[in-house]
């Protein structure tokens, strides 16, 4: 756990943005303090975003008709997730409430959590799980990568966020998933096996402040601690059910290097994975972390409000090797 002093500097940044000091403190250990001022500054400037169904609608006709038809203003997100785009007003009717959204044309959905099921890149045929699916918004967005055809199991341990996730799969016309209540620690007990998983994992939530500022004094250290914990212990049981040669994406949003980079260097150290890079040309590299190997954090990409117009979010691809 990286507990760094916390001096005078951490106690004023923390006083006038709001937030926890040993927040503060791990930001200036390792942005420094410029970029710590720039996130902190920005946190909570984040715009609205929707990801286009292209199951049911192209990009271009959904902006056409919202723009038109429901007063949005839009603007395309940058590839490999410009399949979503950026609310830029407030629109008269809410994105949950227009007859698009009810069709199914498009998944409100920030646009940092548009980049796991990309980075995973399903293909149609495979044999996909999502391992901590709900409420469903990039269990939707594999779908559509596979054309709507393969094996898309989609698990979570929440009783009232699987009725989310069923809801959104029938909504968005989902026809290759099934939805199941389960926890993914069990996972080892099946017989099952994928080609490709995606771990977005239970966090500590650094990166959904826009959306919860109450985040900004709810957690302490001890709660990276135990969500380090868990997130090991899921990979240690997705891992089991993964193919040789099989590719795993790992994301958080939150970020806590115990819960990023720190958990990707224990799948290759643990479970002999190997990363692969993240190729995402205006995402940052990981963060320099004592006892994570080089080639881990340059595979790593991490998004920032101040940089990118997003939340904080972290993603990572490793594959299994065959022996």
């Amino acid at each position: 756990m990286f507990l760094p002093e916390i001096d005078d500097r951490c106690h004023e940044l923390a006083e006038r943005y709001g937030v926890r000091p040993y927040m503060v403190a791990r930001y200036l250990t390792f942005l420094g303090r410029s970029e710590t001022e720039r996130l902190l500054k920005h946190m909570e400037d984040i715009r609205p975003a929707i990801r286009t169904n292209t199951i049911l609608i192209d990009p271009e006709e959904l902006r056409r008709v919202l723009e038109e038809k429901r007063g949005f203003e839009l603007k395309r997100c940058p590839e490999p997730v410009d399949v979503g785009f950026w609310i830029l007003n407030d629109p008269p009717i809410s994105i949950g409430a227009t007859l698009e959204y009810m069709m199914g044309y498009y998944v409100p959905q920030d646009a940092a959590s548009m980049l796991p099921p990309v980075v995973l890149d399903p293909k149609p045929g495979d044999r996909v799980l999502d391992a901590c699916a709900a409420p469903g918004g990039k269990t939707t967005h594999l779908a559509q990568l596979m054309d709507n055809e393969g094996t898309l199991i989609a698990i979570d341990v929440d009783p009232d966020r699987m009725r989310a996730l069923k809801s959104n799969l029938a909504r968005c016309g989902v026809a290759n998933a099934v939805a199941l209540r389960m926890n993914a620690l069990d996972l080892p007990s099946t017989d099952w096996e994928f080609d490709r998983i995606l771990l977005d994992a239970p966090c500590t939530g650094e990166g959904t402040i826009h959306k919860d500022p109450s985040r900004k004094t709810s957690r302490d250290p001890e709660d990276i601690a135990t969500c380090a914990r868990l997130q090991r212990r899921l990979i240690d049981a997705v891992v089991d059910v993964l193919r040789p040669g099989g590719v795993l994406v790992y994301s958080t949003c939150t970020f806590s290097p115990e819960e990023n980079e720190l958990i990707v260097q224990y799948a290759v150290d643990e479970h002999g994975l190997e990363p692969e890079p993240v190729d995402v040309g205006w995402a940052d590299r990981g963060l320099r972390v004592p006892g994570v190997e080089p080639k881990v954090r340059r595979t790593c990409a991490r998004l920032y409000p101040h940089r990118h117009g997003m939340g904080i979010f972290f993603v990572a691809r490793l594959r299994k090797p065959l022996s």
